[in-house]
């Protein structure tokens, strides 16, 4: 959540202007005649407006947001279908964390649970534990903390007085494991980018690892490329160590995005429950879970990995019920939408959607490809998810320009460097969802083929600005 101060100190309008913000129609009286009054900005109003006023200044202020459809810097969701709409709307008063009161809220949740046990290959899905969150962040906090509880146990006569816990993790996760470990008092342990590797390597993974290391992290699907890591590859490593070392360090897999993605594309691929030395999987249901934002998930192998002590019990809501949540109260909204999408699409449902989204960014990075001022770093094959460059020729313009210029058109593409080792590396990235469809591709390229004459005129590039570049972590 950004942190915003309480004014922005610009000098209110006066009366007069204030009340030419305002459509007459919006009025009570006779739209000939101006508003009487009109609403402060930075301070509550003396009194009501009414309903349709009150929505008109909303509204037309929020037009000047980007569209959500064009937005190709975010992976959240931002299309579904009606349907799943009035079922948000009709519990969007339901609060999530009052079991006893919505048991059938509760009850589809719990499911949920049992469907992603299934789907990440759990050895014994009853067994498995697990929560929905209000995004894949909340699930890696969780996730988290109980890797450092369990640590903690073990290392109860060193620890808080001798011994500091790290965590070993890519310099391409999500900012949230670098807040959790601010939060949480971790020492990050961060295997930096190399060359042609902009993810982690299992054996610098394993070669960070000691008797303080609470665990290993494991991106399925880096926000800076789209790649998958291999995790396979990182247990194998971990395997080693055990063997040489004695040391047995548990994987958690971040399949913020890819733990939605694998399971119907890439059903070869080993990553998940399978590897034994994965303890703990999280998930977006509002990325490529197919939910608008609000909703994500954490699951355990099993009660062993989640500590009891870490789970809260309440009853003064009625009932006894267990929780384990940064937060308490949220609405079921999320949730619902999350089990009415798994019912409505099924496996079959699910691999259609995904594919066609891969689909759309392998046809797409092809073309911007065969543009020739560009060079892909990664393809879409992976995550729906591309990154490119430019060409090693292009002088007269940088990714940050062509950013610029395609949000002239509308479009949401980020540019942003890449961290250490290769803080040399200025790329663009592309994240096709659900509701990208291939003629939106199509409007892409052609905008984007329609500014390259004018930037390959250009006599350098004109992005001096580069402190405000974001790798778009969400």
């Amino acid at each position: 959540m950004p942190l915003h101060k309480g004014s922005n100190h610009v000098q209110e309008p006066s009366e007069e202007r204030r009340r030419l913000a305002l459509n007459p129609f919006f009025g009570e009286a006779d739209p000939t005649a101006g508003m009487t009054s009109a609403p402060p900005r930075h301070r509550l109003p003396d009194g009501p407006l009414p309903p349709s006023t009150a929505y008109g200044l909303v509204h037309d202020e929020l037009m000047l947001d980007g569209n959500s459809r064009l937005n190709l810097a975010t992976f959240v969701t931002t299309w579904m279908e009606p349907e799943a709409g009035v079922l948000m709307g009709e519990c969007r008063d339901k609060n999530m964390i009052d079991k006893d009161e919505y048991p059938r809220t509760a009850e589809l949740e719990r499911r949920c649970v049992a469907m992603l046990a299934d789907l990440w290959n759990a050895p014994d899905p009853s067994a498995v534990v697990g929560c929905s969150t209000t995004g894949s962040s909340e699930a890696c906090m969780l996730a988290g903390m109980a890797l450092k509880r369990r640590w903690t146990a073990r290392n109860a006569d060193r620890y808080p007085s001798t011994a500091r816990p790290n965590l070993v993790m890519g310099i391409n996760v999500q900012v949230c494991w670098e807040k959790f470990c601010n939060f949480w008092e971790i020492e990050p342990r961060q295997v930096p980018m190399e060359g042609g590797r902009f993810h982690l390597d299992p054996q610098a993974a394993a070669e960070l690892c000691d008797e303080n290391t609470i665990g290993v992290v494991g991106i399925l699907g880096s926000t800076f490329d789209g790649s998958y890591e291999p995790i396979a590859e990182l247990c194998a490593a971990l395997d080693a160590l055990q063997e040489r070392t004695g040391l047995d360090i548990p994987v958690h897999v971040d399949g913020a995005s890819g733990g939605m993605v694998a399971p119907f594309l890439d059903e070869d691929l080993v990553w998940d429950f399978r590897l034994p030395r994965v303890s703990s999987i999280n998930t977006s249901g509002h990325k490529y879970g197919l939910v608008y934002p609000g909703v994500g998930w954490a699951l355990w192998r099993s009660g062993t990995e989640l500590p009891e002590e870490l789970v809260f019990r309440v009853n003064y809501l009625g009932g006894d019920m267990p929780t384990f949540a940064l937060n308490f109260s949220r609405p079921g909204a999320q949730v619902v939408a999350q089990y009415y999408t798994f019912l409505r699409l099924g496996r079959e449902g699910y691999r259609a959607v995904q594919q066609a989204s891969r689909d759309v960014a392998s046809r797409l990075a092809v073309q911007i490809e065969d543009l020739g001022d560009f060079q892909l770093l990664t393809r879409g094959d992976e995550l729906p998810v591309f990154a490119l460059t430019t060409a090693d020729d292009v002088r007269t313009y940088d990714v940050f320009d062509v950013s610029r210029r395609l949000r002239e058109r509308g479009w949401l593409v980020p540019a942003y460097t890449f961290p250490a080792n290769r803080q040399d590396l200025s790329v663009l990235r592309v994240v096709c969802r659900n509701g990208f469809s291939s003629d939106l591709g199509e409007l892409l390229l052609e905008d984007l083929r329609s500014l390259l004459p004018e930037l390959r005129g250009q006599s350098h590039p004109l992005s001096n600005d580069r402190g405000a570049a974001t790798a778009f972590h969400h």
